[in-house]
């Protein structure tokens, strides 16, 4: 994470705590609306019904809701950003109130959208490659996205913006495989930063049987990290977040700390979960029974091990330590 950023998260994580709040926001998820121009296997986000899938949440709802929270970072995500028709204004607004906003996207619509943007330290693409072409093409289920993708990153970098990855694992990769595309997205397209993620189980996913369990999530990233690879590459995420991902340590899952804001609310208890919906982030954290998730708890949770969940964890985990602290410093 660039230094800058870093400071700030830190200042607004030790400001948190001085006024002792116990659960607070590190990162929000902005859905501003669930539909896509793909239909990937391992997403269950487009199966909302056809009425939901038409709205898209209006630019004040959704600065409004990411002032009513106070996080100091925003992902953009969906459903495809980029079909919103004002999602340029929406960023515009976000970078304005100089929050660090990250737009997922599966890149397709890039071409057609980027002279609406800008470059800024407060702004990246996430581009979503979830494997070499083969495999990518394979999860969104469709052919010729993985050379579009890596096309449009290549037109972002050179017209000035930072651009990041995110990347989801299933049981058909071996660490060969993570280790293929992470090369390939460190080295060869030489983006700013990487973010992996084991898949979680989405209840409506239209695949059911490409979702990793805990003990083979571990022995995935154990493998594919070994030989020192797993510094080479530039990560971001805490060094404890990783450990996590290998089995060196465990975490409770600290949802409330990057929740999800769609078109239905705040959702509850997380983004990868839906127990129903909140009007504020207040309400969010003060009537949910948080005590009733995580593994050991919930049987939805026994597989999660997504960073959505667990990074926040990480971090906090991180900054409450300064042997972590300076591990992470070092090893970034």
């Amino acid at each position: 994470m660039p230094v800058r950023q870093s400071l700030r998260v830190g200042g607004y994580i030790l400001w948190q705590r001085l006024r002792r709040r116990a659960k607070f926001p590190l990162l929000v998820e902005l859905e501003p609306l669930f539909a896509c121009n793909l239909a990937c296997a391992g997403c269950g986000k487009i199966q909302h019904p056809p009425e939901l899938l038409k709205r898209r949440m209006p630019v004040e709802q959704a600065v409004a809701a990411i002032k009513d929270a106070g996080a100091p970072m925003v992902s953009i995500a969906g459903g495809e950003p980029l079909m919103h028709p004002q999602i340029a204004e929406l960023v515009r607004e976000l970078v304005a109130l100089k929050k660090y906003v990250f737009l997922c996207t599966n890149a397709v619509l890039i071409p057609k959208k980027i002279d609406q943007f800008e470059p800024s330290r407060y702004f990246a693409w996430t581009v979503h490659l979830d494997g070499l072409r083969e495999r990518h093409d394979a999860s969104v289920c469709k052919e010729g996205v993985f050379d579009d993708a890596v096309a449009a990153v290549r037109e972002c970098q050179r017209r000035g913006f930072r651009v990041t990855t995110n990347t989801t694992f299933f049981n058909t990769d071996s660490p060969q495989t993570v280790i293929d595309v992470l090369d390939y997205l460190n080295d060869d397209l030489q983006v700013d930063e990487l973010m992996i993620s084991p898949g979680y189980a989405y209840e409506k996913a239209p695949d059911q049987d490409r979702f990793l369990g805990v003990q083979e999530t571990r022995q995935l990233f154990r493998k594919a990290f070994a030989d020192g690879r797993r510094r080479r590459w530039r990560f971001n995420h805490t060094p404890l977040f990783l450990d996590f991902l290998e089995g060196r340590i465990d975490f409770p899952c600290t949802a409330w700390a990057i929740p999800s804001y769609s078109p239905l609310g705040w959702q509850r208890p997380c983004y990868l979960m839906a127990d129903g919906y909140a009007e504020t982030y207040r309400e969010l954290i003060d009537d949910t029974d948080w005590s009733r998730y995580g593994r050991g708890r919930d049987p939805r949770c026994a597989n999660c091990m997504a960073h959505c969940g667990y990074e926040p964890t990480a971090v906090l985990a991180t900054l409450g330590s300064l042997r972590q602290s300076l591990r992470a410093l070092r090893d970034g």
